[in-house]
């Protein structure tokens, strides 16, 4: 009886979740038994994020859980940060093997003859520039939503980013690719599929079949919201200067695509977007949130932000506090600069010190909570339908509506992967929403 088993562990994007699904896919097909992170088993993949400031810190936490959960077990770094920094992973107690961004696709064949060591890991990690192929990937979390791989690698130089290092150039999958893992994630009775990648707008580019025509993302979408099965389909991440007119029409007279968009902005000052060799000014970027209101009201629109660039000054940083605030949109996703090894900011004047860095990051913080609490008080009173999840919490169980709005209501288990109608109220008598932890969700009637 084969009893071999492989834990995995994700750090990051959606984009990664995929990729570790795909690898988990592989170990499986070899004979590898899934189990939890914390459970015992015989080879622990973790995933790595270069994003995040802490991901030495991260990635050396995950391999000492490994390491306590089975002190023999095989542990296997890949990712982002293997690539960039894989001696220094190696260098880690506990791993056994760094595979860089070429090589996390073959990790069966560096499996075959690992054994545990008391040295030091063994790496195989490519020049990124060999990375220029593309490997299709979808995950599929909580049997409610998948995360569908559709574009990898970024040709943007944002002087703040190590994603090109990381990833390599801009490559994207069919689209005969895409409609068929599509269609199998739907064949499994997923309801919601989200399309990730690094830059998804430069979607067509290096695409692998017909060189002869290059697809765009608008052709993209146009042939998934046509693919039976699939109930509805979100958009990650993507540019506004690639966030086309013709795109946000289809959505907004879509069969499955949602009326959700994440828009990176990164700064309402031109002069830091400019530094950041960002692809837009503001006006621009207030452009594309005035199209997306006009023909989709109660779209839920998501924004980027960066604050302690170099060079941001308070007034330039109220100018993006100002700017934000002025906008029609329902969230932030609020992050901290902080320095990468070979990117051009790290080495550019006027670093701004951690503690100021901190009080802007609380302060745009502070303005997405009062702009979430708008966007949903907008919601009240609307019947809108929810796709409930597997999560619970003292007795509720959660989901989202189209357009991004967390709701709950009293555990059912015969509603979990149903898409629901349902009326949105308030549940406090002064009219405010009730909260689990901070405003986060709504209750629903039924």
């Amino acid at each position: 009886m084969n009893t071999k088993t492989a834990a995995y562990h994700t750090l990051g994007c959606k984009l990664n979740f995929a990729e570790t699904s795909t690898i988990a896919r592989q170990l499986t097909e070899a004979g590898y038994s899934k189990v939890g992170f914390d459970d015992r088993a015989e080879v622990y993949v973790i995933n790595t994020c270069s994003v995040t400031e802490n991901a030495d810190r991260e990635c050396k936490f995950h391999v000492k859980r490994a390491m306590k959960a089975n002190p023999q077990g095989l542990v296997v770094v890949v990712g982002c940060y293997a690539q960039l920094k894989p001696e220094d992973i190696s260098k880690i107690e506990g791993v056994d093997l760094v595979l860089g961004a070429k090589e996390k696709f073959n990790i069966m064949s560096y499996l075959e003859d690992l054994h545990k060591s008391e040295q030091q890991g063994i790496v195989h990690s490519c020049e990124i520039e060999e990375t220029d192929f593309f490997i299709g990937s979808y995950s599929i979390g909580d049997r409610t939503r998948a995360f569908l791989k559709v574009q990898d690698g970024c040709d943007y130089k944002c002087t703040y980013c190590t994603i090109p290092l990381a990833r390599g150039i801009s490559r994207s999958d069919t689209i005969e690719n895409v409609v068929q893992n599509a269609a199998e994630i739907a064949a499994k009775g997923i309801r919601e599929i989200v399309l990730t990648g690094v830059n998804i707008g430069d979607y067509g580019k290096g695409e692998f079949g017909n060189k002869k025509h290059q697809h765009t993302f608008l052709d993209l979408i146009s042939e998934l919201d046509r693919v039976p099965g699939i109930e509805r389909i979100r958009i990650s991440s993507i540019e506004p200067n690639l966030l086309k007119d013709e795109s946000i029409e289809l959505v907004s007279g879509s069969r499955s695509f949602v009326p959700h968009f994440h828009i990176p902005l990164q700064s309402g000052s031109d002069e830091i977007l400019k530094k950041m060799k960002r692809r837009y000014l503001t006006k621009l970027y207030s452009d594309r949130i005035s199209k997306i209101r006009e023909l989709m009201p109660d779209a839920a629109i998501g924004v980027d932000v960066i604050v302690g660039f170099p060079g941001e000054t308070e007034e330039l940083f109220l100018r993006t506090y100002n700017f934000v605030s002025s906008l029609p949109i329902s969230y932030l996703h609020v992050f901290t600069f902080s320095e990468r090894e070979n990117t051009e900011a790290a080495e550019m004047e006027g670093v701004v010190p951690i503690s100021e860095r901190k009080k802007r990051n609380k302060m745009l913080r502070i303005l997405s909570e009062k702009k979430k609490m708008s966007f949903y008080r907008t919601q009240l009173g609307k019947t809108l339908p929810v796709l409930w999840e597997h999560e619970q919490k003292e007795g509720m169980m959660f989901g989202f509506t189209e357009n991004y709005v967390r709701v709950k209501k009293p555990f059912d288990e015969g509603s979990v992967n149903q898409i629901e109608t349902v009326t949105l109220f308030r549940t406090e008598e002064d009219g405010t929403v009730s909260v689990i932890p901070a405003f986060e969700n709504f209750l629903v009637s039924v």
